[in-house]
Order: structure tokens, then C-alpha cells, then sequence
């Protein structure tokens, strides 16, 4: 019971540390104006042919950033990973229902982990010519994926992770899509593929090939 206890208090903990990054973070974004080429926001899972609470959280944030002109173009990221659905083509499509134009969404839908969505949006990035990123998630997974973002890339990732405290002033709609556009046929789901080492591996980038410098060149 005591190991339980002390892990609960340890992931409050981190939690509550994660949240108060999130806001400051975003404080140094409004203060400094800061603006983007392109937010980098990593996938999840469509279950059931609509979004969850997780999914809709990271779309509205990255649609407030757009309206906001604190980015120009929003790059999603994640292939069909647990559920037969491409994880970016479904944000892709509710973003566009809440009012950010086609032309401005781009599409990696290569990615199955979180230090992939990273890596495989930083060379999408690349090729489109964008100067400058960020990456635009939750609060813990930004936490999670610092380090990654620090040490893997030769171009800075500013991290704007999703704010609490400004989510609940957005208008929460929820929109109709035709979640079959984003469907895969012949899906195999991640869990049948790997086992849960791989798997664990893949978050930590160990499935990467960055080359004989193991860093990703300037954007």
C-alpha cells in the first residue's frame, strides 16, 4: 500500500509541476510575441469513429494557437496506431471543421510513437521550407519529450504545451466528421506488432535512424 501511495503522490506531483511549466511557458509566448512557422501536434487514437477528451483537448489548443497567429500552419502527426484510423488525417479533419483552412494542415502520418511525431514533423518541416517550430501537446507529454527535443534536433522546438487554464474559455463544439476518410484499410494494430519492450523503445526514440550524427540538420 505504501508504494502505491508513494507513486500516486510522485505522479500528483509531477503532474501539478508539468501544469505550472505548461503556464508559464505559454506566458513567455504571449510576452515575447512569439509566432511560428509551423506547431508540431502529436496524435491519438480515433476510438470509435470520434475523438476523446485527449484528442479534442489538443485539436482546440492548436486551432486557439492558429487564431491566435501565435503559429501559421499546424502539422499533425501519428499513422494508424491502435485503431484502424490515422490518427493525424482525423485531426486534420476536425480542424478544419472549427475553422483553420486546409491549405495551412499538414500531414505526417508515419509516426507510432511520441519521439517519432517529433522526428517525422521536424522533416516534414524541412521540407516545406519552415524556419521555425514548436510542439503544441499536453503538458506531461511536453515534459516527457524535452530532453528529445533538446538534444536530437540542430533547429530549436519551442514547446507551447496545452494551457488549463485558457482550454475552458474556448468555444467547445463538437463536429461531425466522416471519420471513414481518415480509415486504413488492412490495419494491424501496434500491440499485435510489437510487444511492450519494442513498444517502450519506440517512446524512447530507439527506433530512429538519425544517421552517423544522430542529430537532425537545421530546419
Amino acid at each position: 500500500m505504501k508504494v502505491y501511495l508513494i507513486l500516486f503522490t510522485f505522479l500528483l506531483s509531477s503532474c501539478s509541476l508539468a501544469i505550472k511549466r505548461a503556464t508559464r511557458l505559454n506566458n513567455e509566448v504571449k510576452t515575447q510575441h512569439y509566432h511560428c512557422d509551423a506547431i508540431i501536434v502529436p496524435g491519438v487514437p480515433l476510438k470509435g469513429g470520434i475523438w476523446d477528451s485527449t484528442m479534442k483537448a489538443r485539436v482546440m489548443w492548436s486551432v486557439y494557437l492558429y487564431k491566435q497567429k501565435i503559429t501559421s500552419n499546424i502539422i499533425y502527426s501519428g499513422a494508424a496506431v491502435y485503431t484502424p484510423f490515422y490518427e493525424a488525417i482525423a485531426m486534420g479533419l476536425y480542424t478544419q471543421k472549427l475553422g483553420v483552412p486546409k491549405e495551412h494542415i499538414f500531414y505526417d502520418t508515419l509516426a507510432r510513437h511520441s519521439t517519432e511525431n517529433v522526428f517525422y514533423s521536424y522533416k516534414l518541416a524541412q521540407q516545406l521550407g519552415f524556419k521555425s517550430i514548436a510542439l503544441a501537446t499536453d503538458p506531461f507529454q511536453s515534459v516527457i519529450l524535452k530532453a528529445f527535443t533538446r538534444r536530437r534536433f540542430m533547429s530549436n522546438i519551442q514547446h507551447i504545451p496545452v494551457d488549463f487554464a485558457v482550454l475552458p474559455t474556448l468555444q467547445h463544439t463538437d463536429p461531425f466528421i466522416d471519420s471513414m476518410t481518415a480509415f486504413k484499410p488492412n490495419f494491424t494494430s501496434i500491440v499485435k506488432e510489437e510487444n511492450l519492450v519494442t513498444r517502450l523503445m519506440g517512446t524512447f526514440g530507439k527506433q530512429i535512424d538519425f544517421g552517423p550524427d544522430e542529430m537532425l540538420g537545421p530546419l
